[in-house]
């Protein structure tokens, strides 16, 4: 078995032993096998390619062609051409099941099923590392960057898990990772021939040679696998920081200190709006008569880059007995401690804990850390709602309208970062919250006409379904489309708030639930809900609420002035009966909680990306547009590398071999010297020739002696009637061009190197082609002969 074919299967390997962090995810695990037989067909394309051999970035194409025909073939024979070319239709089957997928994810707690979509990611996947894993380890011959493309499809696995086997698959892939660096050390070694492979014995018996670095990498291999994976087991807790998507934990040290930050992708709860089933999030008991307000908040969104709102990085502490009084909270306004039972389902793996605002204890088991300034709770190394019933003490915060009216201007540094709005935040955006808000006297009259202006008079419609579009625009077509659900009118009403100096954010969590017969209050998925928060001193963060038809108007808002459009009842938006409901809510109360929230402990939301943003297809098109607008002013220059290459390559052993092999040299060496402005002379002998480039070229002794070296081999071929072969002539023409590189400019190198003179034998190539397909055809057209008439010379 030759050195690149094991390298090859080592490569396959690799990838596959990865792939098998990906098993916990999804159930059934038939996807694997599949996997394998696709992989090693892509395996044996490039195996094959490389025999020919075709260049490298042929290689690379032709096995991604053929990855795309059998992903074609299995998931979209009926839309493709003769049922494995993609077109079209076959692109936008693939692009629905991609977003089925996604959305499945999202939808699913681990282990998902497996669904043509999660399939088509998992499958797709394997085989994009596969081929980048390949082409790094065996076309470009270097393994050790292929470790790269592992560890991304190892930390996809490790994000998306529950961490309880972590340290298994972290040890099959890395075994899969040193087997592949083991093979490319053996595959080098053996370049060597075999002047290690007859070596004697050491006198305690051991070979010495190849067996012995191999079992020498063999051994550092092992020693270092075990460092990585028992050292950090014997340390200090050294994950704190970033808070994973499986929850691999935050903070740092005894439980003192720490950070936490936000590292999840966007989270849309749009589709959650709309799941069949509406299960059972958390089970409530609570002390209080009123549940209008019971709003539980997970985590508060108080960064905003134009586009998404998302936490900032915290620092974290031990959770305190009872926490303190929420800032900006005077001690005149009305307040009222209540305490809640809550209590998650045994799916709900929520890092961030759900709890009414503010609170002022709670009572968990558990490793949990508190989060100051948000007032939240989250779980530390993994810890999860999971299951969970815990107690939470919590204000009821009443102000009046009054004390809202009179607040004091906030301290300035909180203002100014609270108030922040990027560059990039469309006009619009300001211009119509101070119309909305004209003739408002104080900060808090402007944040009840904008909850008004969304909620009533602004022509506002909930829609789940709305398309709105992403990117700095989405707020500007929100308000100029009207129609969104409760991110869409949070995102706006917070960043209008802020245009308008109100320092302002936006919380996600779960609007009220449904009362029950047992005295209980059941909040489901569709109870999942996002509301902004604005600042007001005396008072601290104040809940708003913009979206129409969800969630409970706060009383603190009915405004007494006359004329105002509000409602005069808050109500929860549940259900339209205040009695008690045997089942389970059937709302659709704003952002119907998904998996994706439930398990994320960093919600972050994002406005709806469907029809306004690019096309897969566009961005496909300007992708290869770029490739090519790189690829076609390097052309040259790669077109050159390769014909050196197989110029300088190994020969055979027989009389023509050898003879091929030493005018494909000399071919070499005059086609370097032409790069260098050596022009070739086609009417002079190889001697001649030999003393001209060493003229014009003023190369050295040892490089003179290389190229008079080339001509006599190049002679012999032409003028003996057995030449033998000339060893190192491959070395030589290299040592000719190292001389010419040190005795020309940077100029003269560059334009060799990217723009070389001896490229325009492609042109040549191409019009003798085109030359002799001509002629071709002429002899192949039969002769019309005219003929001649009785008595007429011919």
């Amino acid at each position: 078995m030759s050195g690149r074919t094991r390298m090859a299967l080592c490569a396959a390997a690799a990838t596959l032993l990865t792939s098998c962090a990906l098993l916990p995810l999804v159930s059934p695990v038939t996807w694997l096998m599949q996997a394998i037989f696709l992989l090693a067909i892509q395996t044996g394309v490039g195996m094959a390619t490389r025999r020919v051999p075709l260049a490298r970035p042929l290689t690379v194409a032709a096995q991604a062609l053929v990855a795309l025909m059998l992903l074609t073939l299995t998931f979209a024979n009926k839309q493709a051409i003769i049922g494995v070319v993609p077109g079209p239709e076959a692109f936008r089957h693939f692009a629905d099941l991609l977003q089925a997928g996604a959305d499945d994810v999202s939808r699913y707690s681990i282990p998902a099923p497996l669904s043509d979509g999660i399939r088509l990611m998992l499958i797709g996947g394997v085989l994009i590392i596969g081929l980048a894993v390949d082409t790094l380890a065996v076309t470009f011959r270097s393994a050790a960057p292929a470790g790269l493309p592992l560890l991304a499809l190892y930390s996809v696995a490790a994000g998306l898990s529950d961490g309880g086997a972590d340290w298994l698959w972290f040890l099959v892939a890395a075994a899969g990772y040193l087997m592949l660096l083991l093979a490319e050390g053996r595959d080098r070694l053996s370049q060597w021939g075999r002047v290690f492979g007859g070596a004697p014995r050491t006198p305690g018996g051991e070979p010495s040679g190849v067996v012995a670095p191999v079992r020498t990498g063999r051994r550092i291999g092992v020693v270092a696998l075990g460092i990585a994976l028992f050292v950090p087991l014997a340390l200090p807790a050294m994950n704190g920081g970033l808070l994973g998507a499986a929850g691999t934990g935050v903070g740092s040290g005894s439980g003192s200190g720490g950070t936490i930050s936000a590292v999840n992708p966007l989270v849309s709860l749009r589709d959650s709006l709309n799941v069949d089933e509406d299960r059972q999030v958390l089970s409530l008991k609570t002390n209080t008569a009123d549940i209008s307000d019971l709003y539980l908040r997970i985590v508060s969104l108080d960064d905003f880059d134009g586009t998404t709102w998302q936490p900032a990085k915290r620092d974290i502490q031990a959770v305190p007995d009872r926490f303190p009084t929420p800032i900006g909270l005077g001690a005149d306004v009305r307040r009222t401690e209540i305490e809640t039972t809550i209590s998650a389902a045994d799916w709900y793996a929520q890092n961030w804990l759900p709890m009414p605002y503010p609170p002022s204890g709670v009572s968990i088991s558990g490793r949990w850390r508190y989060e100051p300034l948000g007032m939240t709770v989250v779980g530390d190394r993994r810890q999860t709602t999971r299951g969970a019933t815990y107690t939470v003490r919590s204000l009821d915060v009443q102000p009046t309208a009054k004390q809202l009216a009179e607040a004091p201007e906030p301290p300035a540094a909180l203002k100014r970062e609270f108030t922040e709005l990027p560059d990039s935040l469309p006009a619009v955006v300001s211009r119509t919250a101070r119309e909305v808000t004209e003739g408002a006297t104080s900060h808090y009259e402007q944040a009840v006409k904008l909850q008004e202006y969304f909620a009533v008079t602004g022509g506002f419609q909930y829609d789940t379904n709305v398309k709105v579009g992403s990117g700095r625009q989405a707020i500007a077509r929100f308000l100029r489309d009207k129609q969104g659900f409760c991110v869409h009118f949070s995102f706006a009403m917070a960043a209008m708030a802020r245009s308008l100096d109100i320092p302002a954010r936006v919380a996600v969590g779960f609007a009220p639930g449904t009362p029950q017969g047992d005295s209980s209050v059941s909040v489901g998925l569709r109870d999942a809900h996002a509301w902004p928060e604005l600042y007001f001193e005396g008072v601290g963060w104040t809940r708003f609420e913009p979206t129409p038809t969800r969630g409970s108007v706060p009383s603190y808002t009915q405004s007494d002035t006359p004329g105002s459009t509000l409602p005069d009842v808050a109500r929860p938006s549940q259900s339209t009966s205040t009695g008690p409901s045997a089942s389970p809510s059937t709302s659709e109360s704003c952002a119907g909680q998904k998996p994706d929230l439930c398990a994320s402990e960093s919600p972050q939301a994002g406005l709806a990306t469907d029809d306004d943003g690019p096309k897969w297809y566009v961005v496909l098109a300007w992708v290869l547009g770029g490739l090519a607008a790189l690829l076609i002013p390097l052309a040259p220059m790669l077109w050159r590398l390769r014909t050196r290459a197989v110029r300088l390559g190994a020969h055979g052993r027989t009389e023509a071999d050898v003879s091929l092999h030493t005018m494909a040299v000399w071919q070499e060496l005059t086609d370097t010297a032409w790069d260098f402005g050596i022009p070739p002379d086609d009417s002079q002998t190889p001697r001649k020739t030999a003393a001209r480039i060493v003229r014009l070229g003023h190369l050295d002794p040892p490089a003179a002696a290389s190229v008079h070296r080339v001509a006599d081999a190049v002679e012999q071929v032409l003028y003996s009637p057995a030449p033998r072969p000339t060893a190192g002539l491959a070395e030589d023409v290299r040592r000719v061009l190292s001389d010419l590189e040190s005795k020309a400019g940077w100029t003269t190198n560059l334009r060799a190197r990217l723009a070389p003179r001896s490229s325009v034998r492609v042109i040549w190539a191409a019009s003798d082609w085109w030359t002799d397909i001509k002629r071709r055809a002429a002899a192949a057209r039969p002769t019309l002969r005219r003929p001649s008439t009785p008595g007429q010379r011919g």
